[in-house]
């Protein structure tokens, strides 16, 4: 399909101090969109000046929540490219996330040519910071005007662009954590393992406590016997214990994050014992008075790595190597983000040009 582009007349003001971008503050001059309709599927793909998008009061999204998206950067690179970071397994993930919620696949190779086309009409929006970056925030929703329970006949697939420092205000500081043990997220068969605002809505309670005594997200343990780890709100958690770093398994009720996976491949890369297995926090906190959790550390598209230099379960405090990011978490960080930034050759097909 041929993508349409109008650009815009009106073109913003860009940010001027990229020192002060922030994250989720700022978007760029245009927009992509997709309509879906039955009998017709995704078509006409165009580019067009971001604006507000007309919808029926009851269109079902607003109602029912069916919607689904995605998270992923743009670099500028020192070499003047511009690179993805493995956008093909955030294609494929949004396809993952549109099975569960009832929503008709999308043509992966087709959304990343969609994200590199809007990306090239938005280049000058690219800050080139030190840790900045383009984040690109792919979505699709339902627009029914119905109200009734049942998958959406029409959809609209979209994708916007927002320049972006770092995401938390610490920055590469180690995060506080509250582990949470009063609400649950998600549970095996539900859908957790997806990106949809459901999961996030579930969150916001156990969020927005933790914030009020100091702490920047929570640790969400298993629905079920809540006693097993899971994830950080906004990130994919692993724990350097000694002689192994451990990563909850995907079991259905956690995302399978991109960032994770890299992780994963580079510290095996490494010659490290990396284990994707159920780990309670009561193993966590044993490890800790025994002297053997020596690093915590999440990892997300966002975040890219985000040192854990806190964690509260209930009454204790484990403060986790004295509050300092950890030799193994700032390795991380340094790699992935050499890739990213064109700096460090990654493994073949991790860091598309545009």
């Amino acid at each position: 399909m041929e993508i349409k582009i109008e650009r815009t007349k009106n073109p913003k003001t860009r940010p001027s101090d990229e020192s002060k971008l922030g994250f989720g503050n700022y978007y760029t001059d245009h927009m992509f969109i997709m309509n879906y309709d039955e009998g017709q599927g995704w078509h006409d793909p165009r580019i067009v000046p971001y604006a507000p998008v007309e919808l029926d009061p009851a269109a079902m999204c607003l109602h029912y929540g069916q919607e689904v998206f995605e998270g992923l950067k743009a670099y500028r690179c020192e070499d003047g490219e511009v690179r993805l970071f493995r956008p093909d397994k955030n294609m494929a993930r949004l396809n993952l996330s549109n099975d569960r919620l009832c929503i008709p696949p999308i043509d992966e190779e087709f959304a990343v040519e969609a994200i590199k086309t809007l990306v090239k009409v938005d280049e000058d929006w690219i800050p080139s910071a030190e840790g900045t970056s383009l984040y690109i925030r792919p979505f699709i929703f339902a627009i029914d005007a119905h109200i009734g329970v049942h998958p959406a006949k029409h959809l609209l697939f979209m994708i916007i662009l927002s320049p972006v420092g770092a995401y938390y205000p610490e920055g590469l500081n180690p995060v506080k954590i509250y582990v949470e043990t009063n609400y649950v997220r998600a549970v095996k068969g539900g859908m957790g393992f997806t990106k949809t605002g459901g999961n996030y809505a579930a969150s916001l309670k156990a969020q927005d406590e933790a914030e009020k005594v100091g702490y920047t997200q929570v640790l969400w343990l298993d629905g079920v016997e809540r006693k097993y780890v899971e994830e950080v709100g906004t990130m994919n958690v692993f724990f350097v214990l000694d002689g192994e770093v451990v990563t909850p398994a995907l079991q259905g009720s956690i995302l399978g994050g991109i960032t994770r996976m890299s992780c994963i491949e580079i510290l095996k890369s490494w010659g490290l014992n990396v284990s994707e297995r159920r780990i309670s926090i009561d193993e966590l906190s044993k490890a800790y008075d025994e002297g053997r959790l020596l690093e915590a550390f999440g990892s997300g598209t966002a975040a890219v790595i985000s040192p854990i230099g806190e964690l509260r379960w209930g009454d204790k405090v484990m403060e986790i190597n004295n509050g300092e990011i950890g030799e193994l978490s700032q390795k991380l960080y340094d790699t992935l983000t050499g890739i990213q930034w064109g700096k460090i050759e990654g493994p073949e097909g991790w860091s598309v040009k545009i």
